[in-house]
């Protein structure tokens, strides 16, 4: 009888456990994030557009955007998945020696949430040591894969010191339908003085080719981020919300 209560008393734990790993997941809803969680947002200071580039490096790809990027005089933020950058590691260290933030998404791009804390933070270390290894300088920004937050997530992030940030505007660049057009109106509708942008420089995890049109539309978005007023850097200069303990 001691037995089968505590395999009731077990099995009555698990939904509760569940919960609890995946009540983070609410910072993925945009609006609510942006009025609640202004931090994890990526909120900074006004005046200021933290411009951020996801899933990369890819040889392929992301030398056009650090081209692009010199001869526009800015620097963004971008975060790596591991697993790309030991592929990739002199562009790595170009990208750092070119003045770009250099950020971990995670060693593969899997959703957090179908991992539990001891594989949270196995592939969130191994993505760490791999950037730090390259660019002999530990990372200090994490985004997750998906914009998935999970208790194991945060627990991860504050053993390895790494802060999570997600953003306060996308392009949606990754859809096979998107076009420069799109993803350049598609950022513009949710941007606003200290927010911040999410673009990706690489297809590895979206429509083959889709990095084109990101390429297309961000000449178009710097340009209205000027008219704007708005000065476009990385998170490190975004100051305050981001980088607050």
């Amino acid at each position: 009888m001691t037995a089968a209560r505590t395999l009731l008393r077990a099995g009555a734990a698990v939904p509760v456990l569940a919960a609890l790993h995946g009540a983070p997941v609410i910072s993925t809803f945009g609006p609510l994030r942006k009025r609640l969680m202004p931090r994890l947002s990526g909120q900074g200071r006004p005046g200021h557009v933290a411009l951020t580039f996801d899933d990369g490096p890819d040889r392929l790809s992301t030398p056009h955007f650090l081209r692009l990027l010199d001869v526009r005089d800015i620097r963004a933020t971008f975060f790596l998945t591991g697993s790309m950058a030991v592929r990739s590691p002199g562009l790595v260290q170009e990208m750092a020696a070119a003045g770009h933030e250099i950020a971990v998404h995670g060693w593969s791009h899997r959703m957090l949430l179908l991992r539990g804390p001891g594989s949270t933070y196995d592939d969130l270390a191994r993505a760490h040591d791999a950037v730090a290894d390259i660019t002999g300088s530990r990372p200090r920004l994490f985004r997750p894969p998906y914009g998935v937050m999970t208790s194991g997530t945060y627990l991860a992030c504050r053993r390895l010191g790494l802060r999570p940030v997600l953003w306060t505007a996308w392009g949606e660049d990754w859809r096979a339908r998107a076009t420069p057009r799109s993803v350049h109106d598609t950022v513009v509708r949710d941007l606003g003085s200290g927010g911040t942008i999410l673009l990706h420089d690489s297809d590895a995890t979206s429509a083959t080719g889709s990095w084109r049109n990101t390429l297309g539309a961000l000449p178009r978005l710097l340009d209205t981020c000027r008219e704007r007023g708005l000065e476009v850097g990385p998170l490190r200069d975004h100051q305050v919300r981001c980088y607050a303990p």
